[in-house]
């Protein structure tokens, strides 16, 4: 799973980047700071897994991850190429989904590139320079179409459907704000729009703004924004995660607590990227490994043997299936589970749930 973090300059996106990933990318006070796009690699936290590996003395314990790219600040006129925007615009292309960070405190220290804060002014300006360029893919889509429709009449539909997009990026919308049916959002995805990829907007506030942020009227303002599209919001302080990520286990869930706050802004970030790109986790868990896998909501049990080797997929005959709580409640004992007909034979057809502990069989 790629997330590309994106905003204006100075909004905090490389500090955040730097907190999640320690991968201590370039922080400045200046504009441009981020040409190529950082990349770090996080593990997804999943409490599950100590709990099995605790369970089972597992030997290895791997989590599944989140790819992060630190995207350079977009300005005004990033679609026609200014601050280096057409190749920024490019490494956006990339990503599966958008982390669009919007600024949401006062520090007259840290220069804002339009000179204050208005977090809905900033989202409008990025939103408006990917609407922008997702016009100009549509227009020479909509031309190319029209040329092979005098050919080919079935491809009125298509040629409808891209018009009707063109018509809501002209009004100032975004793709993702439509209503598609299964088909139209099928082809809209195979256009690789910017304006159509899912985001989640984080409202980045001051070190001691996170417990009562929703006092923040930058942060009402964002989420009012986010609500007319869908669209959900993680608040986040930058400088916190930063902080947060220096400390030991005990130590960040002292902090935590010191602050008023359930759960550090990145384990909010990555449910919400779940939740975001429709997926979820299954495990498999023994002495030799405990380990967590992403599917997609709705992938069947043949997929998810794929995600463990191709040939689990091909030669799939069934998987042997518990929930997590199931499992607890036998105390990891696979015979309890048996006796009690808590683990199930499961087919072809079968749905995968967030949560199953599963072993495949399969023919070689």
């Amino acid at each position: 799973m790629k997330l590309g973090i994106l905003g204006l300059p100075n909004v905090g996106k490389s500090t955040l980047f730097n907190a999640i990933t320690k991968a201590g990318a370039e922080a400045a006070n200046y504009p441009f700071c981020t040409i190529e796009p950082n990349v770090g690699v996080v593990t997804v936290p999943d409490e599950r897994l100590k709990v099995l590996h605790e369970m089972y003395h597992s030997k290895k314990t791997v989590y599944t991850t989140v790819e992060f790219y630190d995207i350079a600040g977009l300005v005004k006129g990033a679609s026609r190429g200014e601050g280096l925007g057409n190749k920024f615009l490019g490494h956006i292309r990339e990503v599966a989904a958008i982390v669009h960070v919007v600024r949401c405190f006062e520090d007259p220290n840290v220069v804002h590139v339009d000179g204050k804060i208005d977090p809905c002014a900033d989202i409008e300006t990025i939103n408006m320079e990917l609407i922008l360029s997702d016009m100009e893919v549509l227009e020479r889509r909509i031309q190319k179409t029209s040329k092979n429709l005098k050919a080919d009449k079935s491809l009125q539909a298509e040629l409808d459907l891209l018009q009707r997009v063109l018509a809501v990026l002209e009004e100032g919308k975004s793709a993702r704000t439509m209503e598609l049916d299964e088909e139209e959002a099928a082809l809209v995805g195979s256009l690789d729009l910017l304006s159509y990829k899912p985001i989640i907007y984080v409202a980045n506030v001051a070190e001691d703004g996170v417990a009562d942020a929703d006092a923040n009227p930058h942060v009402q303002a964002v989420r009012t924004f986010a609500a007319g599209e869908g669209s959900e919001v993680v608040v986040i302080s930058a400088k916190v995660e930063a902080e947060i990520a220096e400390l030991a286990d005990e130590e960040r869930a002292m902090f935590l607590e010191e602050l008023g706050i359930a759960e550090s802004g990145l384990d909010q970030l990555i449910k919400a990227s779940y939740r975001l790109l429709n997926l979820i986790s299954f495990l498999t868990a023994g002495e030799p490994e405990v380990r967590a896998w992403t599917v997609r909501k709705g992938a069947k049990a043949p997929q998810a043997a794929g995600r463990i080797h191709s040939d689990f997929e091909k030669g799939f005959i069934r998987a042997e299936t518990i929930a997590y709580d199931k499992l607890i409640e036998c105390g990891g004992n696979l015979a309890t589970a048996r006796e009690k007909g808590l683990i199930r034979a499961e087919g072809k057809d079968y749905v995968v749930k967030d949560g199953d502990v599963m072993h495949f069989l399969f023919n070689v």
